[in-house]
């Protein structure tokens, strides 16, 4: 479920509690959460509608300023099923701080090689964790298309795997592109024999 940044900050205000969204199937249940730039959001309620349920009141709390604008927005798309999310800011994103740890033992070291040997080992294209780690750190901001086509791949393939590196701490999402955190600096220079 993708949010975006307006929709992301008044979650974490706390003047948006709702998102509308048509789905075959939803992307979220309830009871679970999505990680996001600005924190884990829990997820309270996936509920099926109809659009006569939607009130102006639902409208203003997933940040629209009327029902009829919320309205245009859902009927963009015409396929799927529509669905009333209830969320709120649940926390900090568990990644945040591990990105922020620029200092790595041996064992941490050794976590961090384990785990990209084994997304190399099980990739259909190759090893690519270290090329990838190190085009960003190159190309910093550049729009994640145009570092997949410079690996001659294709873009959401690309786009899972930086969200592997994601997961393990060493790259962050920018409002285009990615860089590398201060942990995925600090890796490379492990590579470089810098660490």
């Amino acid at each position: 479920m993708l949010l975006k940044r307006a929709t992301l900050e008044g979650i974490a205000e706390g003047g948006i509690t709702l998102a509308f969204r048509r789905w075959k199937r939803p992307t979220v249940r309830a009871g679970g959460e999505l990680r996001t730039s600005i924190g884990v959001l829990g997820i309270d309620a996936v509920d099926p509608i109809v659009e006569s349920d939607i009130t102006e009141r639902d409208a203003r709390s997933a940040g629209y300023p009327a029902r009829d604008a919320l309205l245009a927005d859902l009927n963009r798309r015409t396929e799927g099923d529509l669905y009333r999310v209830a969320l709120r800011l649940a926390g900090d994103d568990p990644r945040a701080g591990l990105r922020e740890q620029d200092t790595l033992d041996a064992e941490a070291v050794a976590a961090i090689a384990e785990r990209l040997d084994r997304f190399d080992r099980s990739s259909r294209h190759g090893p690519w964790t270290e090329a990838v780690l190190r085009l960003i750190a190159d190309s910093p901001g550049t729009r994640a298309p145009d570092l997949a086509a410079s690996l001659g791949r294709e873009t959401q393939p690309f786009k899972r795997d930086v969200r592997k590196l994601k997961e393990l701490g060493l790259t962050e999402s920018l409002e285009v592109g990615y860089r590398l955190s201060p942990r995925g600096r600090a890796w490379l220079a492990t590579r470089d024999g810098q660490g």
